[in-house]
C-alpha cells in the first residue's frame, strides 16, 4: 500500500466546505462522511477530512486556529500542468474562495493560491522537472 496523506481541518460550515470543495471537482467518500466530518478525495493517495470544529476540538487539546486571521499551515498540491493550475484556482474563486497571494511564475514553475470558506490557505503549483536547476 502506497502511503497516503489524511489533511484535518477544522471547518465552521460542514455542509458549505463541501460543496465548495466539490465545485472545484473533487469528491466526497460517503463511507467516512456524517454530520461531523466528510471525506475530501483529492486524489488517490490526498484527502482532506473536514471535521466540524467541536468535532475537530475531540482531537487536540490546544486552542483551534482561526485560519481567517493566522495561518498554521499552507496546503500545497502540485498539478500536471499550468493550465490546471488556473482552472482549479479560477474555479475557487468563483465557488467563493478569496485571493491568497500574487501568482508566482519562474518559468519552471508557477503557481497560485487561494483561501477557502474557513481561510485555510491552499496552493497549486506546477513544476517542470526537466527544466529545475540542480542543486549542490
Amino acid at each position: 500500500m502506497s502511503t497516503k496523506i489524511f489533511v484535518n481541518l477544522p471547518v465552521k460550515d460542514l455542509g458549505t466546505s463541501i460543496e465548495f470543495f466539490t465545485r472545484l471537482g473533487f469528491s466526497v467518500n460517503p463511507q467516512f462522511t456524517d454530520d461531523k466530518a466528510a471525506c475530501l478525495v483529492i486524489s488517490d493517495d490526498i484527502y482532506a477530512m473536514l471535521l466540524s470544529e467541536p468535532f475537530f476540538k475531540n482531537f487536540t487539546k490546544k486552542e483551534i486556529a482561526d485560519a481567517r486571521t493566522s495561518t498554521e499551515a499552507i496546503v500545497c498540491l502540485g498539478v500536471e500542468s499550468k493550465q490546471r493550475v488556473d482552472e482549479l484556482v479560477d474555479k475557487a474563486l468563483a465557488s467563493g474562495g478569496q485571493p491568497s497571494n500574487e501568482p508566482m511564475d519562474e518559468g519552471f514553475m508557477y503557481g497560485r493560491s487561494f483561501q477557502d470558506p474557513d481561510g485555510h490557505l491552499w496552493e497549486v503549483m506546477w513544476m517542470d522537472p526537466a527544466a529545475v536547476p540542480e542543486q549542490c
